[in-house]
């Protein structure tokens, strides 16, 4: 039976919650998970699968610089939402996607994402040092530094998200990525709130 788009994107997402909070294999029972899953017990870091497996760790290291934005910006005027920078992060990932012969409209949907969970983690951090001042950051990171390393990295995923490849327009891609997300959750050791914005960042990166 074929599954419609968006019956098959609900079950990646409860699938991908399984994965990404216990850990690939460990769930009892749940939805079906697309076959492609199965590599979870495998090495996603090669072969076939080291694409989609490329984009979810940048996308990992992407979120970590999400923590020095906040710290840079908290106790001052500068708003977590800032739509001139994020007009610029889109329009040049879009440039850099034609430039790759790569599609600027698929590209600019993922960093969409990938902007949405940046400041999901920013609004979480803001919450919990407002509730707990004393937990809030006593250095304030130079913003424009931060950027320059989000500009590194949004260059490598534009190059990632371009691979051919990377498996990313193949039916199978959904669980090459649930298993991917789990394995860069566990290499990088992330808590619950970077893992659900890893899974917020990843939402669009399947299909063109």
């Amino acid at each position: 039976m074929q599954l419609g788009s968006s019956v098959r994107r609900l079950l990646t997402k409860c699938a991908t919650a399984t994965l990404l909070f216990t850990g690939a294999g460990t769930a009892s029972a749940g939805p079906a998970v697309p076959q492609a899953a199965a590599v979870a017990a495998a090495d996603v870091r090669s072969g076939p699968y080291s694409g989609v497996h490329i984009i979810a760790d940048l996308s990992a290291q992407r979120l970590a610089t999400a923590d020095l934005v906040a710290a840079a910006k908290y106790g001052t005027d500068s708003p977590i939402d800032d739509p001139a920078r994020e007009k610029q992060v889109l329009d040049g990932v879009a440039r850099q996607a034609r430039d790759l012969g790569a599609d600027p409209e698929a590209t600019v949907r993922i960093f969409r994402d990938q902007i949405e969970a940046n400041k999901l983690v920013q609004r979480a951090l803001f919450r919990s040092w407002d509730a707990a001042p004393s937990r809030a950051p006593t250095e304030r990171p130079d913003l424009a530094e931060v950027r320059k390393e989000i500009n590194r990295i949004n260059a490598a995923l534009v190059q990632g998200i371009a691979d051919p490849a990377s498996a990313r327009p193949a039916p199978y891609c959904d669980g090459l990525l649930i298993a991917s997300a789990a394995h860069v959750r566990h290499e990088r050791q992330l808590d619950a709130l970077h893992t659900v914005a890893l899974a917020r960042s990843l939402r669009s990166v399947c299909g063109d």
